[in-house]
């Protein structure tokens, strides 16, 4: 909301004014001046809705009485000069409804002046056309009244003290002195307080009508606008421009109106060219940025930093030391990136990715070979145990028809036999299932097992070599990428569980021939 019209001044003696002209012009009563022995009275003033007095505690009740109020007002005021009343005009907000008007000044009279000791004389103008200019009239005393009702000095005069707490003699015989007013309504710093109670006012019954506008009473420049306000136009002036006479104020606030738009244009095309360059240097920089982040993730690029940090590690070493060094991470960057573009990876994510998806892969694998391992594992215990059962149970049946404790261990001590036959049997009985197996059956199974784990086995190997190169070249971006936590750690090893299983696996290949070969010749059953 644009900053209203709100003037503060003093009804002065000296400039021949009124405190009763002034009621009585604000008011529309026709008061009698016992000052000049005149009536006051503007007849021609209209739009009048109300007016009221605001007394404090201690003033007498005839001061309800606009006339006796201001003649009082003015007769304990001696001198020519003599300052009769404060007067302020307030802009009321035209979207407050009318039957607040009143509530409204009253209550921040009430607040601001009342409380304080003075006395308040406002009313509420809305000419014609009701709602185009609502504001209020206000005119406060400037002397305080004492608890017996009678008006109190303006200022009293004090002594000057020195160091000593002494008064001062002057030359002249008589004490040094000075006046202090008695109340501080004169203080510069009420102006500024008044205003800005009288904006959180309006703006909290803005507020309360649900109302968006707000009223700010600072100057345009305090609120760091650059607009030219206009001239306060006054009463004449209006009633002339609203029978259309033109006058020079009016015709100059037209001016100045036409320069604001003129100028507000002109800001808002600037603004709007500023956004837009501002906006372009954004977009500019967002895509450097993203230029620049692309780049960071692109392998070829690591890999280079990757062999510019060993290079620098490397500097204290000797001049065939470095190159012997630069020759190995040049043959080992140079294979990696082959089979990065073998493999179509190009950046840190692509490479993340497909090593997890190496990753998977090889745990599925791992996975589906685990149970058949575990199975042909079983044939083979069953196998052999048959075996050891069939060569050693001649034996174990001598073992078995000895009665004597001592003799029967010693028996069992010399001959192994019986110890392997009790193992074989006990394996066979963990595995009733097989039971009724065939040799020829187990074996057939176990051969097949053997296929399917020569078929998992050799993708496996492929993934692992995989694996192995892709954490490498994980380790050396990593190393390159600054502020990584991986850098600082060294490649990640093969699993100890992996490294195991594929031992096991050698080992395993390399004994199931013979056994295989061992199954074939005893072809009977137990």
């Amino acid at each position: 909301m644009p900053c209203p019209h709100n003037e503060i001044t003093i009804v002065q003696r000296s400039q021949r004014q009124s405190a009763v002209a002034a009621a009585a012009y604000q008011s529309g009563e026709k008061l009698f001046c016992e000052y000049d022995q005149q009536v006051k009275h503007y007849p021609e003033k209209r739009g009048i809705v109300h007016n009221e007095i605001l007394l404090p505690a201690n003033a007498p009740p005839e001061y309800a009485d606009r006339n006796t109020l201001w003649n009082a007002a003015e007769a304990v005021e001696k001198q020519w000069n003599s300052q009769l009343a404060r007067r302020w005009v307030l802009t009321i907000p035209r979207e407050i409804p009318p039957d607040q008007y009143a509530v409204l000044v009253r209550e921040f009279c009430q607040k601001q002046f009342v409380s304080k000791g003075m006395i308040a004389d406002f009313a509420i103008h809305d000419p014609h056309p009701p709602g185009h200019n609502p504001h209020a009239h206000v005119l406060l005393t400037m002397r305080a009244i004492d608890e017996h009702g009678k008006w109190l000095p303006k200022s009293r005069k004090v002594y000057d003290l020195d160091e000593s707490g002494e008064r001062i003699k002057l030359p002249s015989g008589r004490w040094k002195s000075h006046k202090e007013d008695t109340v501080d309504w004169n203080d510069q710093k009420y102006c500024e307080i008044w205003r800005h109670e009288w904006e959180v006012i309006q703006n909290r019954y803005l507020e309360a009508n649900d109302r968006p506008e707000r009223v700010d009473l600072r100057s345009y420049a305090r609120q760091g606008l650059d607009i030219v306000p206009t001239v306060h136009e006054g009463a004449a002036v209006r009633q002339m421009e609203k029978r259309g006479i033109q006058t020079n104020i009016g015709n100059l606030n037209r001016e100045i109106r036409a320069a604001n738009r003129l100028m507000k244009s002109i800001r808002q095309l600037i603004q709007n060219l500023k956004g837009w360059i501002t906006e372009l240097g954004e977009k500019r920089k967002e895509l450097l940025a993203q230029k620049a982040a692309e780049e960071a993730t692109l392998l070829p690029n690591l890999l280079m930093k990757y062999m510019e940090i060993r290079k620098e590690e490397r500097k204290d070493w000797t001049r065939a030391g470095q190159n012997r060094g630069t020759s190995q991470d040049l043959k080992a960057v140079s294979e990696a990136l082959s089979y990065l573009r073998q493999k179509g990876l190009s950046t840190v994510e692509d490479l993340e990715a497909f090593l997890e998806s190496s990753g998977k892969s090889a745990a599925d694998y791992r996975n589906q070979m685990k149970p058949k391992e575990a199975r042909s594992k079983v044939i083979d215990g069953i196998l052999a145990s048959r075996t050891d059962c069939k060569e050693c149970e001649p034996v174990y049946e001598k073992y078995q028809k000895i009665f004597f404790k001592k003799t029967k261990e010693k028996f069992k001590q010399e001959h192994p036999e019986v110890a392997r036959y009790e193992k074989a049997a006990a394996y066979l009985a963990k595995h009733p299932d097989d039971k009724d197996s065939t040799q020829k059956e187990l074996k057939e199974e176990q051969e097949k097992l053997v296929g399917e784990i020569a078929e998992l086995k050799e993708p496996l190997t492929e993934v692992q070599a995989d694996l192995k190169k892709l954490r490498d070249i994980r380790y050396w971006v990593r190393k390159a990428t600054p502020g990584t936590e991986e850098s600082k750690e060294p490649p990640k090893k093969q699993p100890i569980k992996e490294v195991l299983q594929d031992k096991a696996d050698e080992k395993k290949a390399q004994r199931t021939a013979p056994a295989q070969t061992k199954h074939r010749q005893q072809d009977m059953e137990l």
